[in-house]
């Protein structure tokens, strides 16, 4: 049964994804199948369709495009990946994005202003903030980064994706790849063959994506306020627009969104019993104890939040592994197929980045970093 748009045992995001692919017939035989439709999936299947127009590509989606963390995230991007070292290829992830959405003609209101590293230690003289946290947390660095739409990014990929020639096939969750001379894709209601496979399903999927025994998935947790007045921005510091997050903790992360409401997260949830996610409900117990705590942190933030009403609440997958290095590397049961994730909180803009890097290694033309190699043990943040 087609999964309902306003599916949401995760919550509901601000984010619309305004774009619905249209319904076609599954092929039988494609020469690039890419499993997951979020931020990496669409972006590997515009590119693959703009590099090598005469390949057929298919997009193959369990639910929605953006239904995983592409449509849940916060929305803020940026530069390179979660560890702090420099990894080979990730030295602009930024305007990497800025050359592909130009590429692709994406409008997503990004914005990069930079972004604020904000922590406890030192002293807070001359910080643009100075928020009561655990501490008083202050400005300590500015790095590069800023912010988009994430509704609005996946919609301009999958549409630059579908005008490019590829199809988008919607609540198609594969159920079994067997390996042999390429890949044979079982599909609930289909069978698809396909020279070559990108897995990019990051947090859902484990086991197929051959990530189960590397990787531990979670959800993380968001909130939005009402828009707040210029007042209010100006005495918190966040009429500058940067978005900001923590390095030390407790951990904080926001942004503020264009009408001026103030998107801040923190906290991660476990799967009750598994690692799927999909078990996860934010209206139970224990999510709904850590949505009402981290609320009143916000209000005792600052003066001028104690009394800001919230209208959003919702959950995004999060994949971490050790080292918190992203997973960009072959297929352990198949040299056909590329398993792509694990971003740790820096999917926004490196998840497009490395979509248009997984479909120039798919055509050949480009070698996948020996960073992203199958060998981590599972994360323990």
């Amino acid at each position: 049964m087609p999964l309902p748009r306003n599916h949401n045992p995760w919550g509901t995001p601000p984010w619309r994804i305004d774009f619905a692919p249209p319904q076609r017939p599954l092929p039988a035989v494609a020469d690039f199948a890419v499993i997951g439709a979020g931020f990496s999936g669409l972006a590997a299947a515009a590119w693959l369709r703009l590099l090598a127009p005469e390949s057929s590509v298919v997009v193959l989606e369990a639910a929605r495009i953006g239904h995983g963390a592409s449509g849940r995230t916060g929305g803020m991007a940026l530069d390179g990946a979660a560890p702090d070292e420099q990894l080979a290829g990730l030295d602009d992830v930024l305007g990497g994005l800025e050359r592909i959405l130009t590429r692709l003609e994406v409008e997503c209101d990004l914005s990069l202003p930079g972004a604020w590293e904000v922590a406890r230690r030192g002293s807070a003289k001359g910080s643009p903030i100075a928020w009561d946290d655990s501490g008083t947390l202050h400005v300590v660095n500015e790095v590069r980064g800023g912010t988009l739409d994430p509704g609005k990014l996946v919609s301009g990929l999958a549409r630059a994706a579908d005008r490019l020639g590829a199809t988008i096939a919607e609540n198609r969750p594969v159920e079994h790849v067997r390996w042999s001379d390429g890949a044979e894709i079982r599909v609930s209601g289909g069978l698809l063959r396909a020279r070559k496979v990108l897995f990019a399903t990051n947090a859902l999927s484990l086991r197929l994506s051959a990530l189960e025994e590397t990787s531990t998935p979670k959800l993380t947790l968001a909130t939005l306020t009402e828009p707040l007045s210029r007042a209010q921005l100006e005495e918190t510091g966040l009429a500058h627009r940067k978005p900001f997050y923590t390095v030390d903790l407790p951990y904080l992360w926001g942004r503020v969104c264009n009408d001026n409401s103030v998107l801040l997260g923190a906290g991660l949830l476990d799967a009750p019993d598994s690692d799927d996610l999909e078990d996860v409900d934010i209206a139970a117990p224990e999510a709904t104890r850590m949505f009402a705590a981290f609320e009143r942190r916000v209000h005792g933030l600052h003066p001028a939040l104690k009394s800001c009403r919230f209208t959003h609440r919702w959950g995004g997958p999060i994949l971490f592994r050790r080292g918190w290095r992203p997973v960009f590397a072959e297929h352990p049961a198949g040299a056909d197929g590329i398993v792509l994730g694990a971003y740790a909180g820096h999917g926004v803009a490196l998840s497009s980045f490395l979509g248009t890097w997984a479909a120039e290694a798919l055509l050949g033309e480009r070698s996948l970093p020996e960073w992203g190699a199958l060998t981590a043990k599972p994360a323990t943040p």
